[in-house]
């Protein structure tokens, strides 16, 4: 599960404010061009922003992997059609390239998650967004973080115990209900205690956040922000 490891970093030293600007730019010129040419260029920005964060990649791709598994399954999908040639190629590269820039956005979002710690990002999300709307979006960007890999965690353990009673001689379709029945039943469980200990602990829409500045090094990153998002428009 990718989640925030302290380190000295250039990434870690940016503000969060600069690395979500920076995600943002990426994302919208990933999706906005299709090219070879552009996927190589993404795929050395992205690159620069894997090392700058220090990402394991092997461990990212792990924590990725069943999003992999839709992304490789796309273009076969995409190419098969129901007659004669059976077979489009051009449709399945068309889904292929598509499938490589999502999995592009993954990984930069992986540098970001990597570097920033949840209270950052909630500051960061809401003194850029005034007002309820900004404190509702960060709360739930922090819950989401928080909560998420205590799902997971769950789900793997229920996954052993149904290996341990050899669950996994079951048929497949056997064990995907029964691992989300559970799943759900703990994930409600979770969200039950999540709300009983929020208000034990009187929760604060407003609680006092880090503060955040901008440094010298966060105007190379808004500006490359800027340049990848206007890329978009071209």
């Amino acid at each position: 599960m990718l989640t925030y490891d302290p380190d000295d970093t250039l990434a870690h030293r940016l503000d969060p404010r600069s690395k979500l600007a920076v995600q943002f730019g990426f994302a919208a010129t990933a999706l906005a061009h299709t090219s070879p040419r552009a996927l190589v260029a993404l795929t050395a920005v992205a690159a620069t922003i894997l090392l700058s964060a220090r990402v394991p990649l092997l461990e990212t791709l792990s924590a990725y992997r069943f999003a992999l598994l839709f992304l490789s399954l796309a273009p076969v999908l995409a190419a098969l059609t129901f007659g004669s040639p059976w077979l489009d190629l051009a449709d399945g590269l068309a889904s292929a390239r598509a499938s490589y820039r999502v999995l592009l956005v993954l990984l930069v979002s992986a540098a970001y998650v990597r570097s920033t710690t949840v209270r950052d990002s909630r500051a960061a999300i809401q003194r850029t967004i005034p007002g309820k709307p900004g404190q509702l979006l960060g709360i739930g960007v922090a819950l989401v973080f928080r909560f998420l890999p205590v799902l997971q965690a769950d789900l793997r353990t229920i996954s052993d115990a149904m290996a341990a009673r050899l669950g996994d001689q079951r048929s497949a379709v056997d064990r995907a209900s029964t691992l989300g029945l559970l799943g759900l039943s703990r994930a409600f469980d979770r969200a039950d205690r999540l709300a009983l200990a929020m208000q034990a602990r009187c929760f604060a829409w407003n609680p006092t956040l880090p503060a955040l500045s901008l440094s010298r090094l966060d105007y190379p990153a808004l500006a490359a922000a800027v340049v990848l998002a206007l890329s978009a428009l071209l």
